[in-house]
């Protein structure tokens, strides 16, 4: 067998393991309703699973769960870290919903196009790729469904660029009342503020209208560079490009750079086994026996993220814009990440680098870091400030407690918020202070489900009472 049908029987391998491990997997010893989410953070045992085939049979689900009393939960693919789709209720899955129901040009060159909730990122991509049609941005993972992206506040980075919620332009709404509501900026704004992030609690989305952009490639450099240089650059680094992230290896001065822009002429395509080597073969193959090897021999970590940092070969090539921004993660982890004012993100690092120091904590995660435009969604972590994402990430049989809770003090003294569907302990009490418009979203909440149908313990945590 050759190489390069090696890695792809590999890959195939992976892509089958992975599809098996997304969305509702249950727990050990449970019932058949049982649900467990990707990273095993989170487990539900509902009363009731309901897989409503279209919008009525969505509109009748929710009308008799608010009449009996019930509460009732959207679940997607399960790839939210925090306790957001968790109910003793019901849950609702929206995968039948996953048409493209219009495709509207616009004049200004944009394309305003309404699917079904329920369509999984990468479906939608690819629908968007045949039409000649992008999303403007993207997260790294496209496993999750349009409705729980943008109901957790999905980002990806680019200066210039806000998160999924900002390229939303219209909802499909289901109510607590079982009623079908169209919302957008001119027609039930406030509705349409809550629900285009709201953790679910403005009601069920049935449909999203997005405007999109004609499809476009990137021309993609990813290369080491030294923490130093990056941090000392990082203002001409990230506004200097399209897209610019990187990542840190932590006991190391070693980053991977990533920088995306917007391909002119060039035409430089990754070769096949190129990618399967890169992208199966040393991003998750040899990635994921390095996070064994350090579960099993902590004091090899520093000298395993030296070897990581300095594995992946430089690499510049041009393709499809969903293509570059999303990548292939099969390895488990669990995941923390904080908003942070861009102007700070410096000093967060630097802070956190003198923690690892001083605790010698054993991480052979990456840390990311991610940037975007200031935005006005009312529970956007970027809302009225240019951002810098910081996310921590540990391998899922790797204890991540202290990691975890030093980086949640650190970004307190420059007021992190922390990703709605990531792990944090933080509390109503904390988040109010930072979000100026959470007031608005609980009154919101009061009017559209006075009767608290789309609750839950995470919800009445982070968000508080509604009214």
């Amino acid at each position: 067998m050759t190489l390069v049908k090696a890695l792809a029987h590999l890959t195939w391998t992976l892509n089958q393991s992975h599809a098996r491990r997304m969305g509702e997997r249950a727990p050990d010893g449970a019932g058949p309703d049982a649900w467990r989410n990707w990273a095993r953070t989170e487990s539900a045992r509902p009363r009731r699973v309901a897989r409503p085939r279209d919008v009525a049979a969505l509109a009748a689900e929710v009308a008799a769960a608010t009449a009996s009393g019930t509460r009732l939960r959207a679940v997607g693919a399960g790839h939210s870290f925090s306790g957001a789709a968790v109910t003793d209720g019901v849950h609702v899955h929206l995968d039948a919903l996953d048409r493209v129901e219009r495709v509207v040009p616009r004049p200004d060159g944009t394309t305003h196009v309404t699917v079904g909730a329920g369509i999984r990122l990468h479906a939608l991509n690819r629908e968007l790729a045949a039409r000649g049609l992008a999303m403007r941005n993207l997260g790294d993972i496209d496993r999750q469904s349009v409705a729980g992206a943008i109901s957790t506040g999905t980002h990806g980075t680019g200066a210039r660029l806000g998160g999924l919620p900002t390229q939303v332009v219209g909802l499909r709404v289901v109510t607590a009342a079982g009623d079908v509501v169209e919302a957008s900026p001119d027609h039930e704004p406030e509705l349409f503020e809550l629900a285009r992030l709201g953790l679910g609690t403005a009601g069920v989305l049935a449909a999203v209208t997005l405007e999109v952009v004609p499809a476009f490639r990137l021309l993609a450099r990813e290369e080491p560079m030294p923490l130093p240089a990056v941090l000392e650059g990082l203002d001409d680094l990230v506004d200097g490009h399209d897209h610019f992230e990187f990542f840190w290896f932590p006991h190391t001065a070693s980053t991977l750079t990533k920088r995306n822009d917007v391909a002119q002429d060039e035409h430089l395509p990754l070769p096949r086994w190129r990618r399967a080597l890169d992208d199966e073969l040393l991003s998750n193959v040899a990635f994921g026996a390095a996070q064994e090897v350090a579960a099993r021999t902590a004091r090899w970590t520093p000298h395993l993220n030296r070897f990581q940092g300095a594995s992946l070969p430089p690499r510049t090539y041009t393709a499809a814009s969903h293509d570059v921004l999303v990548s292939r993660r099969r390895v488990r982890f669990r995941e923390a990440e904080y908003a942070v004012p861009r102007e700070s993100v410096r000093d967060v690092v630097a802070e956190l680098a003198s923690w690892f120091r001083a605790t010698r904590a054993h991480v052979p995660f990456p840390l990311e870091v991610r940037f975007a435009a200031a935005d006005d969604v009312w529970l956007s972590t970027a809302h009225g400030r240019e951002t810098a994402y910081v996310a921590v990430q540990q391998y899922h049989r790797l204890p991540h407690g202290r990691y975890f809770e030093a980086a949640r003090r650190i970004v307190a003294e420059v007021g992190g918020r922390p990703h709605w569907g990531k792990m944090h302990d933080l509390t109503h009490a904390d988040l109010a202070p930072l979000y100026p418009r959470l007031a608005d979203a609980n009154r919101v909440r009061g009017r559209v489900d006075p009767t608290g149908t789309f609750r839950n313990p995470y919800v009445d945590r982070v968000l508080g009472l509604p009214g």
